[in-house]
């Protein structure tokens, strides 16, 4: 993912913390707060309750990757942060991780409609 689509400091993280709101999609949380740029940004963090390094990485390559693959369907101007739940992520396969990033994107309002419009946050 380019650098311009990603959050990289953690007062980006807090004022999505702060400032938005929150999804739960089972494996993974999603904070989402609307930003004033032209794009979205989005951040990914995997507690380490989840495992060590070597674990978290995969979990954070594997939503990362999901993410990117749907990139270009989120609506212009929000911040999303991805919060990794269970060590599952790891294993499960990535048609299923896919569905599940996908679903909580559907749900928080971040997708766009398929006719290129955006969809109620609500």
């Amino acid at each position: 993912m380019k650098r311009a689509y990603r959050l990289r400091t953690p007062e980006q993280y807090q004022r999505v913390r702060r400032d938005g709101r929150t999804w739960d999609a089972g494996m993974l949380m999603l904070n989402a707060a609307p930003n004033r740029r032209r794009l979205s940004r989005c951040g990914f963090v995997t507690p380490k309750r989840l495992g060590g390094a070597v674990t978290r990485n995969r979990i954070r390559r594997r939503v990362r990757e999901a993410v990117r693959l749907l990139y270009p369907q989120i609506a212009p101007g929000w911040d999303v942060v991805f919060i990794a739940r269970s060590p599952a992520l790891a294993e499960i396969a990535f048609p299923q991780l896919q569905a599940l990033v996908q679903q909580a994107l559907q749900r928080a309002g971040v997708l766009q409609a398929s006719d290129g419009s955006q969809s109620d946050r609500g």
